[in-house]
């Protein structure tokens, strides 16, 4: 008896240029996930030869340098890859990262870290627009949220596994983690050779002006500005409190490590489906749900529980990503002009980025004047609050996508 595996979302043909840009974002996030985010803090002390305090601040600088110009550059970097294609987009900031991080080992003084940095971003700030309008490009009709879900999961392990690695290394790694550095960075600028000049051809329309064509594009990424703000917002503020909210709720290390691994398999493992609601028009409908059994997993967490309970409420939390990924996949891929979707996308990845970097600050705020439930109840009601929005301007979302 023969299984059946379930198609690819991508159309026939498209599979390899999906796959060549996939693999460039992922050596891309391993290098600056470890770098930024294990390597540096650990590092910097002996690299720039001050004392530690002085060098982890340094290290933090740097690290917010590269942020913010890839948050300010994702913009711009859509628009060049909706206008140059995104093959030499790619190259161009493949090589610019390449270059930046070949100076890493001769980084001495705190200025130099922190231009390294930003150079590094300008060339990075094109890759998450890229492969996710290409992506949506070849998707088959129907399957966008599955398909742009699909990229972004693969490219997920290789973030945690730059940031376990590199961060192992760091101790007396100075002249090995440079050159894996190189290595993987090297190998992304190859994988670029694989994308496609060029996304799929659009059918044939009539010319439209340039103005009208900018204002039907402003109209539909108006409302996915805010739900890209409030989403990350919501999905980021417990990140660096994690250890420490896990010790007060009563689980130690690996009894935090179960814990997420239960909720990443109810995740993963609901996907599919999820997915299958999302792009069967109903992309809406997936970021209700899937934000409501966030606030309700949330909320529960913040009256402190018995630690049994929590496993239950991270498969719930986990079940409502499972729905939040894939419909906001298909939401902004249905929504977004496909004419102008490089430079949208760059827009909409720009404010993302903010609700990222704001989302930690909030966290910690609830947590200083509210304790331990505070992170937990802050979260729930932006979560709730994302959801309410999502039904009541309901209208404001263009859907291209249609029911299959």
């Amino acid at each position: 008896m023969r299984v059946r595996l379930p198609p690819l979302p991508l159309r026939p043909g498209t599979g390899p240029g999906v796959a060549a840009a996939a693999l460039a974002l992922a050596c891309a996030e391993f290098v600056r996930s470890g770098l930024y985010g294990a390597y540096l803090t650990q590092a910097s002390p002996e690299l720039l030869g001050l004392p530690e305090r002085e060098a982890v601040a340094v290290a933090a600088t740097a690290f917010s340098a590269h942020f913010l110009t890839d948050t300010l550059c994702r913009g711009p970097a859509g628009a060049l890859i909706a206008r140059y294609g995104a093959r030499r987009v790619l190259l161009a900031g493949s090589a610019l990262s390449l270059a930046a991080l070949a100076l890493l080992p001769g980084v001495h003084i705190g200025w130099e870290l922190i231009l390294m940095a930003a150079v590094h971003a300008l060339g990075f700030a094109a890759l998450w627009p890229a492969a996710m309008n290409l992506t949506a490009g070849a998707a088959r009709p129907g399957y966008q949220g599955r398909a742009l879900t699909l990229v972004s999961m693969c490219v997920m392990p290789m973030i945690g596994a730059g940031f376990l690695l590199l961060g192992a290394l760091a101790p007396g790694g100075t002249t090995l983690v440079p050159l894996l550095v190189l290595g993987v960075q090297a190998l992304g600028l190859i994988a670029v050779l694989g994308v496609p000049g060029r996304g799929p051809r659009l059918a044939a329309a009539a010319p439209t002006p340039r103005r009208r064509r900018m204002r039907v594009a402003a109209r539909a990424l108006a409302p996915l500005l805010p739900a890209a703000l409030m989403q990350t917002l919501t999905l980021t503020l417990l990140g660096p409190l994690l250890f420490t909210l896990a010790r007060e709720l009563g689980l130690d290390f690996w009894g935090m490590v179960v814990m997420l691994v239960v909720g990443g398999a109810a995740a993963f493992g609901s996907m599919p489906l999820t997915g299958r609601v999302a792009d069967r028009g109903r992309a809406r409908l997936a970021l209700v749900v899937g934000y409501s059994l966030i606030g309700l997993a949330l909320g529960t967490i913040a009256g402190t529980p018995p630690v049994w309970a929590l496993y239950g409420l991270a498969a719930v939390a986990g079940l409502g990503y499972a729905f939040v990924a894939p419909g906001w996949a298909a939401l902004v891929a249905g929504t977004l002009p496909e004419a102008e979707r490089p430079a949208a996308w760059g827009a909409v990845m720009t404010v993302e980025n903010a609700g990222t970097a704001l989302g930690p600050l909030v966290g910690a705020f609830a947590y200083r004047h509210l304790g331990t439930p505070g992170p937990f109840l802050v979260g729930a009601v932006l979560a709730l609050l994302t959801a309410g929005g999502y039904t009541l301007f309901r209208h404001a979302f263009r859907q291209d996508a249609q029911p299959v």
